[in-house]
């Protein structure tokens, strides 16, 4: 008897202990990179399979996603799910360092290896080429990608997430899509790759309109159509959810316009299983001792530490992982140890919503009313505040943060985070609101487990370089902030293992003068002949979505109620256009052009001037002092500021060396941009 009571409560704490991701099934298992060894790291292995999942809808931690209640439960009353992975691991994992990286992958993209490694994009990663430039591998990270976005389809590899439906649901849906070029037919979801939820067969209502401030025009029934596309069949890995659905219009849909179907649709995704699935992923990996865990070796898990990043879309989702409380685990453990959102801006997402869309954002000219760049904006609490829409400042009863909904014993789940963002983010994606008031009356204060890092004159991801002609006013802006996130993630890992304190905090302040608002005559920025300056930017709204939204993350109004609108802000510009009182890459901070964070759409894609999306501007100062008042440019020319590349490569040089010592810059990356200035000697006065 006594025996039977010891093994009951051996099978029990055998339980309690099990993370909710209840499988790992493995699909593949190849070296990686063609067997090379990283330095002491070693070789790496490549591991893809399926994880499965199964999460108790009654928990309290569980509670905060959206329709959990309403999906099918298992003879266990546990909500089941999968999702794609894969895994780069040394061969011999107790040579890594210990730590996880999970790259957020970005709409079923991987994307950290050529951001870190400066690789080839892929979602395919197994050669030596993928490796780039190793320094991930070197640095010894174990990297785990998984799907977290049920809208996607099969293709390219993409990580999909098979979650469960809210069956026999039906709600109002508003699908918005636009394109640069005349189109026959468009998804619904405006990506391809992206699946859209069943409309019910009620005639909906499409609109268009030039820009988005302006009035829907209707378009009759008669000339729009719905086809579904059945996804291709997955020969492994977890199947999809939706099917695709496109219009056609009679006519076809003309470039820049902005076209709006609203209708009723059935049995939506039970998204937040997404963000659950990540959590208990990484859990698993980190405290799971058995042979079910494919990293652990001998009863342990060599992997004591996770980091998470992601860009954009991924970093969004890390803001918004944060903040609905799933930092802590079933049990209460911290799952990531420090997080790196990129270029997120401002922003949340459409990723635990009946009927969610999680590829959506907020843009100035573009899916502008979709719920991404939502109060609350900061890490800290925050008052909430907006202008009415008399432009009177109104302040009501809430608090809130990122941070809000950790108190007590849960307060150590919390991430130590590095909040890096490009300049872009200020004029696109409400950048300026993660460190102001929402109406962006003064600095907010910053907790001391955040650092943000503000890149001046860079765009949301560096364009080719040397710049090419786009589909904007101006060359995109080929700024590069990686060689200082290589640094920045260095310094997470010690911040997070050790508790070494990073560098400092970097970014444009509206005490010190540096953070101003938009208008040219607020940001000194030069009238540069043949340059338009903006005229709009993306002011997020303070929308009304009816009132289940905020309480249960249903909603019941589309097109949103506009109560009023939030304020941001922008770096002051110096003499030349570039930004102030941000973190410059060396060549924005020894410049020979001008670097921006917006772009304006030019006439062959429509919507003329309006902001072209996630796209800054490069415009090349003149080579001699003649030809910039020849051309009546006001700034500085090559010239002035460097009588000869010897001048500019010794100013350039004392940067880099400057940035090392300040630890925002590794030596190996200063001196790869060094040696990289020779390309251009062309442009300066030959030595006297």
């Amino acid at each position: 008897m006594r025996c039977q009571f010891a093994l009951l409560v051996w099978m029990l704490t055998a339980s309690s202990i099990s993370a909710e991701c209840v499988e790992l099934k493995i699909l593949q298992r190849h070296p990686f990179a063609e067997g090379k060894s990283f330095g002491d790291v070693g070789p790496y292995e490549r591991i893809v399979g399926t994880a499965r999942f199964e999460i108790d809808p009654l928990h309290d931690l569980n509670k905060v996603i959206v329709d959990l209640d309403l999906a099918p439960r298992n003879k266990r009353g546990k909500v089941e799910f999968s999702a794609d992975f894969c895994i780069l691991v040394p061969k011999d994992p107790t040579k890594g360092n210990g730590a996880i990286l999970y790259d957020v992958n970005n709409r079923g993209n991987k994307l950290a290896l050529a951001f870190f490694n400066d690789g080839p994009s892929t979602n395919d990663p197994i050669t030596l080429e993928h490796a780039g430039n190793g320094f991930l591998m070197r640095r010894g990270y174990t990297l785990v990608w998984s799907g977290w976005i049920g809208e996607l389809l099969p293709g390219n590899h993409r990580l999909l997430l098979k979650a469960p439906v809210a069956k026999d649901v039906r709600g109002t849906v508003r699908f918005e899509f636009a394109t640069d070029t005349p189109s026959d037919s468009l998804p619904l979801s405006r990506r391809e790759g992206h699946g859209s939820y069943q409309t019910t067969g009620k005639d909906g209502e499409l609109t268009y309109r030039m820009r988005e401030t302006d009035s829907r025009i209707a378009i009759p029934r008669s000339q729009w159509s719905l086809v579904r596309i059945e996804p291709e069949k997955v020969a492994s890995g977890v199947s999809g959810t939706l099917s695709q659905i496109r219009m056609k219009l009679a006519g076809g849909f003309r470039p820049g316009y902005i076209y709006e179907l609203i209708c009723e649709c059935q049995d939506p995704i039970v998204q937040g299983v997404g963000i659950a699935g990540v959590r208990d992923l990484i859990s698993f990996l980190k405290h799971e001792t058995s042979d079910k865990n494919p990293i652990a070796r001998e009863g342990a898990s060599p992997l004591k530490l996770a980091l998470a990043f992601g860009i954009s879309q991924s970093g969004r989702f890390q803001r918004h992982f944060i903040y609905q409380g799933f930092c802590c685990d079933e049990k209460e453990r911290k799952v990531f140890d420090g997080m790196m959102p990129h270029v997120a801006g401002g922003g949340l997402g459409f990723f635990n919503h009946r009927f969610a869309q999680p590829t959506r954002h907020n843009g100035q000219h573009e899916e502008h009313l979709y719920p991404a760049d939502i109060f609350p904006f900061t890490y800290g609490e925050s008052k909430h505040s907006y202008f009415d829409r008399d432009g009177k400042i109104v302040v009501d009863e809430r608090s809130d943060g990122i941070f809000h909904s950790y108190s007590g014993d849960r307060l150590s789940c919390l991430p130590v985070v590095m909040h890096t963002q490009s300049a872009t983010e200020y004029w696109q994606r409400s950048g300026s609101l993660v460190h102001t008031d929402p109406c962006g009356q003064r600095d907010a204060e910053i907790p001391l487990n955040v650092r943000i890092y503000a890149f001046g004159g860079t765009q949301h991801g560096p364009a080719a370089d040397p710049p090419k002609p786009g589909n904007g006013d101006n060359l995109s802006n080929p700024g590069n902030f990686k060689p200082i996130c290589r640094a920045l993630l260095d310094a997470l890992h010690e911040w997070a293992k050790n508790g070494k304190n990073p560098p400092d905090s970097v970014y444009p302040r509206i005490d010190q003068g540096t953070l101003v608002d938009w208008k040219q005559e607020a940001t000194g920025f030069p009238s540069i002949p043949g340059v338009r300056y903006p005229t709009v930017i993306q002011q997020p709204s303070f929308l009304y979505l009816g009132e289940r939204f905020k309480t249960r993350g249903i909603i019941d109004k589309e097109p949103p109620g506009i109560i009023g609108h939030y304020r941001v802000r922008v770096p002051r510009s110096d003499k030349d256009g570039n930004d102030l009182g941000t973190l410059l890459p060396p060549e924005v901070a020894i410049p020979l052009a001008t670097h921006t964070g917006w772009n304006l759409r030019k006439r062959e894609i429509g919507a003329e001037g309006m902001i072209l999306s996630l796209q800054g501007s490069y415009i090349p100062l003149r080579r001699t002092k003649a030809h910039a008042v020849a051309a009546g440019d006001p700034r500085r020319s090559i010239e002035e500021l460097y009588p000869t590349f010897d001048d500019y490569e010794k100013r350039f040089r004392h940067l880099c060396e400057e940035y090392v010592r300040k630890r925002y810059l590794l030596q190996e990356d200063a001196d790869r941009l060094i040696m990289g200035r020779q390309k251009v000697t062309g442009l300066f006065a030959e030595k006297k």
